[in-house]
């Protein structure tokens, strides 16, 4: 379905108000007209429906620099976001029972069993504890999977597994893109399709983009000198970031950061995923037991954000907001209840539903502009999209 398909007759037919839905799209709007970003997309969704979609601004396209109005068709990199659609798609593969977290990955992917990776589990790799953060898969291996596994092979651990939290920006999730191949039997790519995004109705969301689509993709741009953070730049490089611009990467459909979609179809992956696993029309994604279970926060206190010193908050693939005052700092603003679960992305992406009030949100731009300003705009369009109901 296309976003408009999705679109309620009006907010309060969904429980929300609509003035306190339009400062969220004032807040997401700001930053398009001082200058600071060139375009930026907001949805907000409940009861299987959007309560408002709006897209501010200009995007370029295919490399060339000239600007074109935005529309709510445009579609954007969602980077990390991606990481709780593979999620859910790896939930679900345990659901069927053919996947158990406790398995070590090694009897799962026998490539992966060496350099000291052996016991690593299924278990450790979602939830960034498995200790391999930095171990490389450089672009020319993306889309070859011979390549991926003589890649797995060569992998050294960074540190003991389990020992502590240190975000896998890729790696983890090119394994549980191998994993599910392996459980399956088919292309993440096409199980993710066949299992989540299709009977979501989420058409115009792609983990893997068709070539035909790509004039719909606005080109990401740093609008500002970029500056590494705190740590080094790792994996989220300038250079790399900006790899996401190319057709043959986007077909690629990085499991980790290569989802392409609109801040629409980020509100609505969340969507049955709040309400009781099903969608507004009926069909089926998951038991809502399922979804209870890989929502769950399993990383322990010692597994702390390194930059805030913050306990993660990880459950299977996504984060949690808690209820311990910090959910600003793990994405969700400060407005959210402690069960909110999501995944944001780099540039400042946001997607993240709240099982307790059945609001979603999805925010995508194509600008990069800080880690600070992107921040701040984060806190602030999460806080005011959880105080949208009537």
């Amino acid at each position: 379905m296309a976003a408009a398909d999705f679109l309620a007759t009006c907010p309060e037919d969904l429980g929300i108000d609509s003035e306190k839905l339009e400062a969220v799209f004032a807040r997401a709007r700001r930053d398009v007209d001082d200058g600071t970003l060139k375009s930026a997309q907001v949805a907000v969704a409940r009861h299987g429906k959007l309560a408002g979609l709006r897209t501010y601004g200009t995007v370029q396209h295919g490399g060339v620099e000239r600007e074109v109005p935005a529309t709510d068709r445009t579609l954007y990199t969602i980077f990390s976001c991606t990481k709780a659609i593979v999620g859910a798609a790896t939930w679900t593969v345990c659901e069927d029972g053919l996947l158990r977290i406790e398995e070590k990955v090694s009897d799962i992917i026998p490539e992966f069993g060496t350099n000291g990776k052996e016991n690593i589990t299924v278990e450790q790799v979602m939830l960034h504890i498995g200790g391999f953060p930095l171990a490389p898969m450089a672009a020319t291996e993306w889309d070859n999977r011979e390549r991926r596994l003589s890649r797995f092979a060569q992998w050294r651990l960074n540190w003991e597994p389990g020992s502590k939290f240190e975000y896998h920006a890729t790696s983890a999730h090119w394994v549980l893109a191998e994993i599910i191949e392996r459980k399956t039997g088919k292309d993440f790519r096409a199980y993710v399709r066949e299992r989540i995004l299709d009977p979501m109705g989420l058409d115009d969301f792609y983990v893997g983009l068709p070539a035909a689509e790509g004039g719909r993709v606005a080109d990401v741009r740093h609008l500002v000198p970029p500056t590494p953070p705190p740590g080094g730049w790792g994996e989220v490089t300038p250079d790399a970031i900006k790899t996401f611009n190319r057709p043959e990467v986007r077909a690629v459909g990085v499991p980790g950061g290569g989802g392409v979609g609109g801040a629409a179809q980020l509100a609505m992956f969340y969507q049955p995923l709040v309400n009781g696993g099903t969608t507004a029309g009926g069909t089926p994604i998951m038991k809502a037991e399922t979804i209870e279970w890989a929502t769950k926060v399993r990383t322990k206190e010692h597994h702390r954000d390194p930059l805030f010193n913050v306990p993660v908050n990880r459950a299977l693939t996504v984060v949690v907001a808690g209820g311990d005052g910090n959910t600003h700092i793990r994405g969700f603003g400060k407005t959210t209840s402690a069960r909110a679960f999501g995944h944001g992305g780099a540039g400042g992406q946001i997607g993240w539903g709240d099982p307790e009030t059945g609001i979603s949100v999805g925010y995508t731009t194509d600008g990069f502009v800080g880690d600070v300003l992107q921040g701040r705009r984060g806190v602030a369009i999460s806080s005011l999209a959880a105080q949208v109901l009537a």
